[in-house]
C-alpha cells in the first residue's frame, strides 16, 4: 500500500481549492477506501490550525482540526528519537523550517512520500536525500 505524509501546505491547498487540490482530494478519497495510508505530523496540523485562525478565527480553526482528526489521516503525535535526530540534521543541513524538518523526518521514518508544494525549501532535499516526494504545484510568492 502506498504511504503519504502530508505537509501543512498540502491540506491548506486542499481546503482553499488552489491548484493541486485535486491531487490531495484524490489521496483523501483513496485513504477513505483503504487504498493508501495518509499520515501527518501534529506539528503540520498545528500549522493548518494557525493558518485557519488568521483566515477565519479560532472557532473555525478548531472545527477544521476536528474535521482532519475525524478523517482518514493518521496524526502522528509523538516525536521518536529517530525523528528527533533526523529533523535536527535536516534543519541544520538545509534551509528549512522546523516544521518541515519534522514532517520530512516523519515521512522518512514511515517510508512515506512527503506531499508538499514547498519547492523553494525542499527541492535540494529531494536531490540529496532518500525521501520520496509528491510535488503539488508551487504556490506563487506573496
Amino acid at each position: 500500500m502506498d504511504r503519504h505524509c502530508l505537509d501543512s501546505c498540502s491540506l491548506i491547498t486542499f481546503f482553499t481549492g488552489e491548484e493541486g487540490s485535486n491531487i490531495v482530494n484524490d489521496l483523501l478519497s483513496k485513504a477513505e477506501k483503504g487504498e493508501t495510508a495518509l499520515f501527518m505530523s501534529k506539528v503540520q496540523l498545528l500549522e493548518v490550525y494557525y493558518d485557519r485562525i488568521y483566515v477565519a478565527g479560532i472557532d473555525a480553526a478548531r472545527e477544521r482540526v476536528l474535521s482532519i482528526i475525524d478523517g482518514p489521516i493518521t496524526i502522528i503525535d509523538t516525536i521518536t528519537d529517530n525523528v528527533l535526530y533526523e529533523a535536527g540534521r535536516f534543519k541544520t543541513s538545509y534551509d528549512m523550517s522546523l516544521a518541515d524538518a519534522i514532517g520530512l523526518a516523519t515521512a522518512k521514518e514511515l517510508g512515506a512520500a512527503f506531499v508538499t508544494s514547498d519547492h523553494s525549501e525542499l527541492e535540494s532535499v529531494s536531490q540529496s536525500e532518500p525521501i520520496s516526494f509528491l510535488w503539488l504545484p508551487a504556490k506563487p510568492k506573496k
